[in-house]
């Protein structure tokens, strides 16, 4: 199995979620192949080997820059890559970022590595490819859903990606939305504020099989806890994209490939 290293902290729930789901899928793989073969348990499951370089939020939002200003990203580009060059040098054989905010930096932040990182967006494009959806409502911070990495990712599988107007106050709550999600989560209100704006955007068509809401913001699936071990799922008639679990289940994927395979769409 790889060793997986991950660029958290960014913010810890996801971090913990994207850690535990790993860990959950190879002991769950464990238990499958020793019931496949008329067995009791054999001791410890194989568990993927990991290490994790936690960054601090408040100094990587400190550090976004100006849509549009390529300058002003250096220093967010920078934090991100001096940790994964640190998990290069301890020796992972893929990494992960547990944040969909830097995926919009992506390639800026991966230029010039050798270590394989996980693309998200690419693929959560697939997912949306794979599942026939021809319009997809994405949520998230506001460099999220203002910036065109995610938006290109979905066009060239050939699908129309859409945000809340922006200015608007619904798409202003969602910052702090996701704020409350990472303290103190209020499930029941959270998932009724997200439904109402998915329904005011995306309209009668948020109810057809060709459209979804990608909740790209790796807090937001928590307004979901019922839901939080599906990639994608139901709820009220509408169908959401759960990026934290696209993003394990691809990690783990990849982490049990032979060593000379990788999973899952990296940089380079």
């Amino acid at each position: 199995m790889k060793k997986i290293g991950i660029v958290g902290g960014v913010a810890w729930a996801s971090t913990v979620e994207i850690y535990q789901t790993l860990c959950q899928l190879a002991q769950a793989q464990a238990h499958a192949q020793t019931t496949a073969q008329g067995l009791g348990p054999t001791g410890a499951p194989q568990m993927p080997e990991f290490s994790i370089e936690s960054l601090n939020i408040a100094r990587s939002q400190s550090l976004r820059g100006i849509e549009g200003d390529e300058a002003s990203w250096a220093g967010f580009d920078a934090y991100f890559r001096a940790a994964l060059l640190r998990l290069q040098a301890s020796g992972v054989d893929f990494a992960l970022i547990a944040s969909n905010t830097p995926h919009n930096r992506f390639e800026a932040i991966t230029a010039g590595l050798s270590l394989p990182v996980l693309n998200l967006f690419e693929l959560v494009a697939q997912e949306a490819a794979a599942l026939g959806l021809r319009r997809l409502l994405i949520l998230g911070t506001e460099p999220t859903m203002r910036g065109q990495a995610l938006p290109s990712a979905l066009a060239r599988q050939d699908i129309e990606a859409c945000v809340p107007r922006a200015c608007s106050a619904e798409r202003a709550a969602l910052a702090p939305l996701i704020l409350q999600l990472q303290a103190a989560p209020q499930a029941e209100a959270a998932a009724a504020q997200i439904q109402a704006l998915a329904l005011q955007t995306l309209g009668e068509s948020a109810r057809n099989g060709e459209a979804a809401i990608c909740l790209a913001c790796t807090e937001l699936p928590l307004a979901f806890p019922a839901h939080r071990e599906a990639p994608v799922f139901e709820a009220a008639g509408l169908r959401y994209l759960n990026t934290t679990r696209i993003l394990a289940q691809a990690a783990f994927l990849t982490a049990t490939e032979p060593v000379s395979k990788l999973a899952a769409p990296v940089n380079g």
